[in-house]
């Protein structure tokens, strides 16, 4: 194939990339490949490709496409995804399948459309990225093999003894909801991953990110929160706020934040920005 790239994050799905490279070695002649040791040397394989390359293709999780979309932002490039992490929030949003016929396909025709993504404080997420739970929970997380089973493990573990964050709103507007929660969510999406949805009515190309604030609640209401978020009906309610914005600034007295599921490290104050159009993803 001309003009495509693949690049392969072989620590996803728990290292089970060799049956696609296989794969793409019979299907494609001559197949372009880099399998990553690092993010760096992601970056530097796309840089070095950059001016020969229309369409790059991420082989891994929701972390693994936002570390190749950086590169590709506002810019004519093209994004395709085979969904090879443990969760795929945003391959199951753009409806990439583990079908590499159906992938190649895709990539004859080169169809594309533009979605949003957004920052924290100047850091890159495509999908949904948060803090505070979430957050504390990614952190845990990424000490185990992953797993959706590992990872409802580790949150039920984290639940029971974790106490709410303090988030302070910046702007007048939102000072009204300043209080403590057990998560802020900023959900480009609709899901976390695993069908997991934490805002069904989040669009990815609107313009706007809805910030979902969860306040702690009861075990009673966890079956509830966990029936809704599983069947998209996850919705306001006397622990649940959706703010759909463009952009927002808070503070919150926690560092622990995830980008698209991978653990990281922001100190506040917190600015949120929308990047409207500026990823062109394969359809």
């Amino acid at each position: 194939m001309e003009k495509v790239a693949f690049i392969i994050n072989p620590f996803s799905a728990k290292k089970k990339y060799q049956p696609f490279l296989n794969e793409l070695k019979k299907k494609v002649d001559n197949a372009l490949y880099y399998v990553s040791d690092s993010i760096q040397g992601t970056d530097n394989f796309i840089q070095n490709h950059f001016n020969d390359i229309d369409v790059f293709v991420a082989i891994g999780g929701d972390g693994t496409i936002s570390t190749i979309a950086r590169n590709l932002i506002d810019t004519d490039k093209i994004l395709a995804i085979f969904p090879a992490g443990s969760g795929n929030g945003f391959s199951n949003e753009t409806k990439f399948s583990h079908n590499l016929d159906e992938l190649l396909k895709k990539i004859e025709v080169r169809k594309f459309r533009k979605v949003d993504t957004f920052t924290v404080n100047g850091k890159l997420s495509i999908n949904v990225s948060g803090t505070g739970f979430d957050g504390k929970v990614v952190k845990e997380f990424e000490k185990t093999d992953r797993g959706f089973k590992n990872y409802i493990k580790v949150s039920i573990k984290t639940f029971i003894n974790y106490k709410p964050i303090k988030v302070k709103f910046l702007e007048d507007e939102y000072k009204k909801y300043n209080g403590r929660y057990l998560m802020v969510s900023i959900a480009n999406t609709r899901q976390f991953g695993n069908n997991a949805y934490i805002a069904p009515q989040a669009r990815k190309s609107d313009g706007l990110v809805d910030v979902v604030l969860v306040k702690k609640f009861p075990f009673f209401y966890s079956l509830l929160f966990a029936y809704r978020m599983f069947t998209k009906k996850l919705k306001a309610d006397d622990y649940i706020t959706y703010l759909p914005v463009s952009e927002i600034k808070f503070e919150v007295n926690t560092k622990n934040w995830h980008l698209d599921g991978e653990f990281n490290t922001i100190e506040s104050p917190i600015h949120v920005k929308v990047l409207p159009d500026s990823l062109n993803i394969l359809m």
